[in-house]
């Protein structure tokens, strides 16, 4: 059975940073790209940032582009997002997401499935 838990969610101020991890179980990690999603209160899911299976490609969403790097280590089986000058809009559930097989990061849109999340908290 495929699994993906999120790690690393916390609360922070205006400007601070975290780090989200993501491990993954019952999956050929090196075979799939891998992401991050996140739902704002109120808000519907949307994609954050997409890693293509050996690292050579990434993808951003424009209102984290520059803040935010995603990265893999194929050897632990971790995917993890590094989010720099966190803003109070960044506030939400965070996912990790993995892309249907044989994609690679071409949009932020289409994922097979996701974990149960992480919640991240910004405040001003």
């Amino acid at each position: 059975q495929v699994q993906v838990v999120e790690s690393g969610g916390g609360s922070v101020q205006t400007g601070g940073s975290l780090r989200l991890s993501c491990t993954s179980s019952g999956l050929n990690f090196g075979a799939y790209a891998m992401g991050w999603l996140r739902q704002a209160p109120g808000k519907e899911r949307e994609g954050v940032s997409c890693i293509t299976p050996g690292a050579l490609r990434t993808t951003y969403a424009d209102p984290v582009k520059g803040r935010f790097t995603i990265s893999r280590d194929g050897v632990k089986n971790i995917v993890y997002l590094q989010m720099n000058s966190l803003k109070p809009e960044d506030t939400g559930f965070y996912y990790c997401a993995i892309k249907p097989f044989g994609q690679a990061c071409g949009n932020l849109y289409e994922w097979q499935s996701w974990g149960r999340g992480t919640q991240v908290t910004v405040s001003s």
